[in-house]
């Protein structure tokens, strides 16, 4: 099967970008489309097998549309084929971004993915098990319980 698809980058400057239903059907294909690395680490991430955390896989995150989001531990996991070493700024443009709203975002290579999955397994735990370093302040409820 192979890897089948390669991401496009809109004109406007990053991979899924769009506004709300746009990025939400983007979304839907992309999850029917998804390559081989993406359905063997979604067999790994589903139905809170891992550190029983929810996933979502090609969630929408502002105009991006991320590979996994596990909202609840402010995790983005991001794959990345060959492609993604010609847009390395694209990627950091992304990332920043993920971060700037409290995202946590971990990277790997596909071929790590479908080689060594037990690696990527463990570091996804090792993020899901420690709080964010940093996390955002709170807004509005519970400000005053602290």
């Amino acid at each position: 099967m192979g890897q089948r698809r390669k991401r496009s980058i809109a004109p406007t400057g990053g991979e899924g970008k769009g506004e709300g239903g746009r990025s939400r059907g983007l979304a839907r294909k992309l999850r029917r489309r998804q390559t081989d690395s993406e359905r063997v680490l979604w067999r790994q991430l589903r139905d809170r097998q891992l550190h029983h955390a929810k996933f979502r896989r090609q969630h929408p995150v502002g105009p991006y549309i991320v590979d996994f989001c596990c909202p609840a531990h402010r995790l983005v996991v991001e794959l990345d084929g060959g492609h993604h070493a010609a847009q390395f700024q694209a990627d950091e443009r992304r990332t920043a971004f993920l971060m700037q709203r409290g995202y946590r975002v971990l990277r790997f290579w596909d071929h790590d993915v479908l080689g060594n999955r037990e690696a990527v397994l463990l570091a996804i735990e090792h993020a899901l098990s420690h709080p964010h370093p940093t996390p955002l302040p709170l807004k509005g409820r519970g400000q005053d319980k602290l």
